[in-house]
């Protein structure tokens, strides 16, 4: 044999043995005696106390997964029992975390590109307390000094990096301590004994979009319990077995039912990248007393409710730095009520988060909209677990707004009810709206009822973002019908009566009384044809009105040519320039004051008959009292016919101008109206005249 050939086997010979002696050393060496070394390595480098305290070893596994060469290579499988980690300094306990057992397999070839690649890492027996202080320095961050090494330029100099593919887990439980969420939460993990595919969970009627072939079974059942921003919190739900940190297209299955206070929220689905939450394709239903209590669980800014449940699907895409996007879409349920449904965004991506989207409700209960401005009854407060109550000699809700929530983020939201609900006395048909909220500013353009065949359009902006809050209010009713706003009064039918009205108001305050105890503003209104009757007065429920009908016209059904108010408000005080009923026999003139601070009244409605026809009164009657107790009467001083020139003529303080732009023709017929503007118009000159002599 030639010499150069000797010496290739020789050296191919010498390769081999050193190759199996490093073998056999790595399979007798006791890597035990490496554990007071790493420990300290590992001690320094997290800065805190790291000890493996049980068995450290290695072993040779083939992967299953493998192809080609690399599945003829076998991977390093180190394992180490009985590790601990020591708490970070100021913290209370001595212990962080505590493992029975890890098991982690190195992919040897990415050694040569200087990859330390950890296809699995595996955790059994895991016992870890995670707290975060109040002044929000907590003890899973780890300063490992990666500013300092790339300042000396460590990092570019090595060129090594590290990844972390799988993480496997057994039973292990988690303990969370958060001052600034007030949480204090026991998370416990066991397996099921039995793995349950992820179809069978979900259901046949689900929305998520995975393919469920697609994702691992569950295999592990949880709990949690505990106190979440001070409420109790308690639930359960199953897991996967295999987290997949790296992969998007590795889905991971969650199913959770969770309550904390009155709210329960249940999820079915999958997320990404579980421990970094990479995105979410959930099943999602939420029930509970109010909206508003989700604020404490999700930080979405929602209205006041009654008890509420809806079912549909989250979507969920992340970016921890630009901000994520949550889609909750295609979901039904009942608020209340009323029923509800649509499509709704939130961004986190702007300088606030953003909620937009479309609800639509096919029939809404009106008295689902009370606690919008704190209107509900006690009894529904009580049922929400609220501790604020209306005292009972005030009729105007003084529940305040919580306008400190409204500056926490932006919305953009429309509203559409399709039929409303609310009986005889209140013939609303249909709401539209178009809610904006921006810096704690609230824009409802338009608020658009369908009101007795007519349209009441409004435009309301609160701004949150003044102490007190400011409001203003911009009101139009249009062709409202006489004989729809109570369809229950037969002697209304076929009437060709209509309602049109004007007001405007700006006020301060955080609550509706408050706003209107404190109202700038005017109040138009006109009635062309109508009738006045006790049974209409009984439907709208005004005893007050009632006893006034009945002291001026007796049981009769009475038919009004025309209705005209002109009010001006000025810091809730209410005083008619023009408040004149002129009706088939008379004309009846109110005067006086309506105070919305303190809610009182006191009014007094004049008489003038049109002819020889008797009234049963001989007097003025009076209103007078609060809100919630008024009290009516006749007046025993004054006759009638002391003010009865004034009140033929309609005489107003002022001219009623605005009244002009309501009289508008009924039908093609001549508007009742406008001889009594324009008697009114003309009593006011004749008065100025007189005044100027």
């Amino acid at each position: 044999m030639k010499r150069a050939p000797k010496i290739g086997i020789g050296i191919v010979g010498g390769l081999v043995a050193l190759v199996l002696l490093l073998v056999l050393f790595v399979l007798l060496f006791d890597f035990n005696t490496l554990k007071p070394t790493l420990n300290e390595r590992v001690s320094a480098a997290l800065g805190r106390d790291f000890a493996i305290n049980g068995d450290l070893g290695l072993d040779w596994d083939r992967p299953e997964d493998e192809q080609g060469l690399a599945a003829w290579i076998p991977w390093p499988h180190v394992h180490a029992e009985d590790i601990t980690l020591a708490n970070a300094e100021g913290f209370d306990g001595d212990t962080m975390a505590k493992i029975e057992r890890v098991d982690a397999w190195l992919a040897p070839l990415g050694l040569f590109a200087k990859r330390v690649s950890l296809p699995r890492i595996a955790f059994n027996g895991a016992d870890a307390t995670l707290i975060r202080q109040a002044d929000g320095r907590d003890n899973w961050t780890f300063d490992l000094g990666s500013d300092a090494a790339a300042d000396e330029g460590d990092t570019e100099a090595s060129g090594w990096s590290v990844n972390v593919e799988e993480i496997a887990f057994d039973k292990g439980e988690v303990h969370y301590r958060d001052a600034t969420l007030d949480a204090d939460i026991d998370l416990a993990v066991e397996p099921l004994g039995k793995a349950i595919p992820f179809a069978q969970v979900t259901g046949d009627d689900s929305a998520v979009e995975t393919d469920p072939g697609a994702v691992r079974d569950y295999v592990f059942g949880w709990t949690i319990d505990g106190r979440f921003r001070g409420a109790p919190l308690s639930g359960k739900g199953k897991i996967g077995g295999v987290l997949a940190l790296k992969s998007d297209t590795t889905p991971f299955p969650v199913q959770a039912d969770v309550s904390s206070g009155s709210t329960r929220v249940q999820i079915a689905g999958t997320i990404s990248q579980p421990l970094n939450f990479g995105g979410a394709d959930l099943d999602v239903s939420f029930s509970g007393a109010s909206l508003d209590n989700l604020y404490r669980l999700t930080g979405v800014t929602l209205p006041p409710t009654p008890a509420y449940s809806t079912r549909g699907h989250l979507t969920a895409e992340i970016d921890h730095e630009k901000g994520s996007t949550f889609a909750y879409r295609n979901f039904a349920g009942q608020i209340g009520d009323s029923d509800i449904a649509g499509d709704l965004t939130f961004d986190q991506k702007g300088e606030r988060p953003k909620l937009s989207g479309e609800l639509v409700s096919k029939q809404l209960l009106f008295a689902d909209l009370a606690p919008l401005i704190g209107a509900d009854s006690n009894e529904h407060k009580a049922e929400r677990g609220e501790s604020t109550r209306q005292p009972a000699d005030k009729v105007l809700p003084v529940e305040e707004f919580d306008t400190d929530s409204w500056a926490a983020m932006d919305a953009d939201v429309k509203f559409t009810a399709k039929r409303i609900q609310h009986g005889d006395t209140l013939p609303l048909s249909d709401l539209y709206t178009h809610l904006v909220l921006d810096g704690g500013e609230i824009l409802l353009d338009p608020l658009r009822f369908g009101v007795a065949k007519g349209e009441l359009n409004t435009t309301v902006r609160l701004e949150g973002n003044k102490s007190p809050l400011a409001a203003r209010a911009d009101l139009h009713a249009r062709r409202l019908q006489l004989d729809e706003i109570v369809p229950a009064v037969e002697a209304l039918d076929g009437s060709l009566g209509e309602i049109n009205a004007d007001a405007s108001f700006t006020g301060t305050g955080n609550s509706v009384a408050a706003l209107l105890g404190s109202a700038d503003g005017r109040l138009t209104v006109l009635i062309d044809r109508g009738a006045i009757s006790r049974n209409l007065m009984e439907l709208a429920g005004l005893n007050v009105g009632n006893y006034v009908v009945g002291k001026l016209f007796g049981d009769e059904l009475v038919k009004i040519n025309c209705a005209a108010a002109d009010i001006p408000i000025e810091q809730g005080l209410a005083t008619p320039n023009v408040f004149v009923f002129d009706t088939e026999n008379a004309i009846v003139n109110i005067t006086g004051d309506i105070d919305f601070g303190p809610e009182s009244l006191d009014l007094t409605i004049t008489p003038k008959s049109k002819g020889p026809r008797l009234f049963t009164l001989r007097s003025p009657l009076y209103v007078r009292g609060s809100f919630a107790d008024p009290s009516p009467g006749v007046k025993a001083g004054p006759l009638l016919a002391r003010g009865a020139a004034a009140v033929a003529l309609g005489v107003a303080a002022t001219p009623a101008a605005s009244l002009l732009a309501l009289v508008s023709p009924t039908g093609g017929e001549e508007n009742q109206c406008g001889p009594v503007i324009e008697r009114i118009r003309n009593a006011s000159e004749d008065n100025g005249a007189d005044g100027g002599q």
